[in-house]
């Protein structure tokens, strides 16, 4: 009897709460206080921290897909390697997730596509086994939606043009969402954190991929590739949310800085 490959939670207790009951609340109580909008996000970035730091943050990027927690149908989901380093784009050959909330079916046709049509795209599931930046956002999707499959993508070493061609594969239509992990500048003090933090914000408001680099964002590979997508799109950018770690570690002489984005088609512009 086949017996589904199952990618198990790595960092529940440690990113977020391991208990089924507290870790709904936690998010619940996070997603309440995010701004409602009444525009479908055809893309959001969002960070990957523990949630006591990010989570905030997170929610308000998430908070906006209630109304379409129906019609979005498949998260295409990418985050950069924090663990295993490897050139290319890393997916993943279970069958679903899990969380504490349960198991996330996967898109596991469209994976194969990719490997298939891609030379930088492979089966790396050591890349996916202890990685953070997908996981962290797995419950905010669980509790945002109903049904849904995830197509997790670890990246590392890679292009904008290689992120973007593989987005470009998947974009479909209002059922796909696109979302993007990473957290922002790292390790500096507070107000040279905000500076390029303000820094890059600008950037991904412009969505200029050529300026974007791991100075300004751990996940700047997959955010550059979605930058240069959005481009193609016309996607119009807003910035939700911004921050850093010093606000709750009170450290600010190490801090990281965390941001939130939302992208619209054309005819979902915020005016």
């Amino acid at each position: 009897m086949y017996q589904p490959r199952i990618r198990p939670p790595a960092v529940a207790d440690m990113f977020y709460p391991g208990n089924p009951r507290e870790l709904e609340a936690s998010v619940k109580k996070m997603l309440d206080g995010a701004a409602s909008i009444d525009k479908q996000p055809k893309a959001i970035i969002a960070p990957h921290a523990g949630y006591i730091y990010s989570g905030d943050i997170a929610a308000k990027a998430y908070g906006a897909l209630a109304p379409w927690r129906e019609r979005i149908q498949r998260v295409v989901l990418l985050g950069p390697s924090h663990r295993v380093p490897f050139h290319g784009i890393a997916a993943s050959s279970a069958d679903y997730f899990r969380t504490p909330l349960g198991d996330i079916p996967l898109d596991t046709e469209s994976a194969r596509q990719l490997v298939k049509h891609f030379d930088f795209v492979d089966w790396l599931d050591v890349a996916h086994q202890d990685e953070h930046s997908l996981e962290v956002h797995l419950p905010f999707l669980q509790l945002t939606l109903d049904d849904f499959e995830l197509l997790p993508l670890v990246v590392g070493e890679a292009t904008a043009a290689e992120v973007d061609a593989v987005l470009e594969s998947v974009w479909g239509g209002d059922e796909t969402l696109i979302v993007i992990s990473s957290d922002l500048s790292h390790y500096h003090d507070d107000s040279t954190a905000r500076r390029l933090d303000r820094e890059t914000a600008r950037v991904i408001e412009s969505l200029d991929a050529e300026h974007l680099d791991t100075n300004h964002a751990c996940g700047a590979y997959p955010v550059g590739g979605l930058l240069e997508a959005a481009r193609k799109h016309r996607l119009q950018p807003l910035t939700v949310a911004m921050g850093n770690s010093a606000v709750v570690s009170g450290d600010y002489d190490r801090v990281v800085g965390y941001g939130a984005w939302m992208f619209f088609e054309p005819e979902r512009a915020i005016q």
